[in-house]
């Protein structure tokens, strides 16, 4: 098979990092290495004619012309006009597939400018800050330009554009949920309002120039992710033991779009795990320190919903065990990518690249490329045993809980002493001061804020109005825990947390 040429069109010397970084990224990834071959001017061997000779029919034989335009204009021969302009007409004239990508500068020089706008009534052009962000772009723009030609009849997942899906069924909320925090967190572009939706999408190269959209948006946006994708969703489970059985303390299945699903399964883990209760401050402020640090929790959750197979039927499996945090992922590394190197620095290399890039903007990981050391560096400065990764049927990152379990995280179970001996610490030293219905709904909320349901799981508990009688409205009353929203009690989306009193009483436990 004859591989397509990319001709990689820029100023040299403003974007040698970034020319490098793609031409590897085409000739690595397991997909565009069979289709395509970068050229970049720089790899040139001498040779007896001109160097302009040479890269201009570079360019008149290129398939797909990939154009970094950013502060300069670059080098002008004797007519005025520099190498990249010369490079794009030449392109143009020939007919090659054009794909613009413009850097976010503060000043462009003045002819860089008129080249942009001339380029603006011709190519349809993307913007970036970031070589992640160039990236993601890029791998949108050749999967689409390998549907459009037929080499792909079904291209990767998340660039895969649904046959059914519109517009109309994106939730516009979660879109400006999604804009106002991504423009906080990296500065994106671009403000929300009904009348931009088309345009915030195509900026994420989450939808066609005919209005087709891809999956990642649905996975993203969707009123209804689950309609579209069954197998979309995170298990959640926490076990007593070291194993996998019965009985569980609890578990949950979370549907909902990618950042609703990461959100819940991350809450289910810090509500269940240990909270270390620190001295009070003079500002009156208890420290509440997580046994597993929220960062690493939240990557590895978060590396798993973007990195997996969407096509396998399997979900992504959150597992807490009494000595560990296990995520499981239903999905293979990426080509060129082993276990050793995630211990290491690596490049970014998404298995998902244009679902991975919002997630980002979102600011959900905190430099793409970095999840799998931001784990480790986390969990050690922590003072906790190195995380572990294993690629077998399935990726598994293992997160270990402290060598030494406090005897106050096992839970009780209505009427039955489970493993520990809380129940019989709390009868023996506290039940005289503090009602024993009061205590076990501290212990359950800890340092968190949670809902209704998340507390009567980790009570074992069933019964709403027995529960809401017996446990959660003494303790209210008592004055050791707090609604979220104190002026309504119908919110569906309500929560509890432990007032300075309910921590001050949950450090004594956790003490004794």
């Amino acid at each position: 098979m004859n591989r397509k040429t990319v001709f990689i069109s820029s100023v040299q010397s403003e974007f040698a990092k970034e020319r490098k970084l793609l031409a590897d990224y085409i000739r690595q990834d397991a997909l565009f290495s069979m289709y395509f071959e970068p050229f970049l001017f720089e790899e040139l061997p001498a040779q007896d004619r001109s160097a302009h000779t040479a890269y201009l029919e570079q360019a008149a034989n290129a398939e797909v012309y990939l154009l970094l335009m950013g502060e300069k204009y670059g080098y002008e021969d004797g007519e005025g006009i520099s190498p990249t302009e010369r490079e794009y007409n030449i392109a143009t004239s020939n007919h090659a597939y054009r794909l613009a990508f413009i850097k976010g500068t503060e000043h462009q020089e003045p002819k860089e400018e008129a080249f942009k706008q001339k380029i603006d009534n011709a190519v349809i052009r993307n913007t970036f800050t970031s070589y992640e962000e160039l990236q993601s772009g890029v791998y949108a723009s050749l999967v689409e330009y390998m549907t459009s030609h037929q080499i792909l009849r079904n291209g990767p997942f998340d660039a895969t554009i649904h046959p059914d899906a519109g517009i109309d069924d994106l939730d516009k909320e979660k879109i400006r949920w999604f804009v106002g925090l991504a423009r906080e967190k990296r500065q994106f572009p671009l403000q929300y309002s009904e009348a931009n939706i088309r345009q915030i999408l195509l900026s994420l190269h989450l939808i066609t120039d005919d209005n087709r959209l891809k999956n990642a948006a649905l996975l993203l946006f969707a009123k209804d992710v689950q309609k579209w994708f069954t197998s979309a969703t995170i298990k959640c489970a926490h076990f007593y033991g070291t194993k996998i059985q019965k009985p569980i303390a609890s578990q949950q299945i979370y549907g909902g779009s990618v950042f609703e699903m990461v959100d819940m399964a991350v809450s289910f883990v810090m509500s269940r795990i240990n909270q270390h209760v620190g001295e009070r401050t003079r500002s009156a402020q208890v420290d509440v320190t997580p046994e597993l640090p929220p960062q690493a929790v939240t990557e590895a959750i978060v590396n798993a919903v973007v990195h997996r197979s969407y096509t396998s039927n399997s979900s992504v499996q959150v597992m807490l065990f009494k000595d560990r945090l296990e995520v499981w992922n239903p999905g293979k590394l990426p080509q060129g990518m082993t276990i050793a190197k995630l211990n290491k620095e690596h490049t970014s290399n998404p298995v998902n690249p244009v679902l991975a890039n919002p997630v980002y903007l979102a600011g959900y990981i905190e430099q793409m490329g970095t999840g799998t050391t931001d784990i480790i560096d986390r969990c050690v400065e922590s003072g906790l045993r190195k995380p572990e990764f294993h690629q077998d049927e399935d990726f598994r990152a293992i997160l270990w809980r402290s060598e030494v379990q406090e005897e106050s995280k096992e839970r009780v179970q209505e009427g039955v002493q489970v493993r520990g001996n809380v129940a019989g610490k709390v009868a023996g030293k506290v039940a005289g001061k503090v009602d024993k219905n009061i205590t076990r709904v501290i212990l359950a909320i800890r340092g968190n804020t949670v809902s209704t349901r998340e507390i009567m799981t980790a009570m074992q508990l069933k019964g709403g109005d027995n529960f809401r009688k017996r446990y959660l409205y003494p303790s209210i009353e008592a004055g050791y825990v707090s609604k979220l929203y104190p002026d309504s009690d119908s919110r569906p989306d309500q929560a509890y947390y432990l007032t300075e009193k309910g921590l001050q009483l949950l450090s004594e436990f956790l003490k004794k």
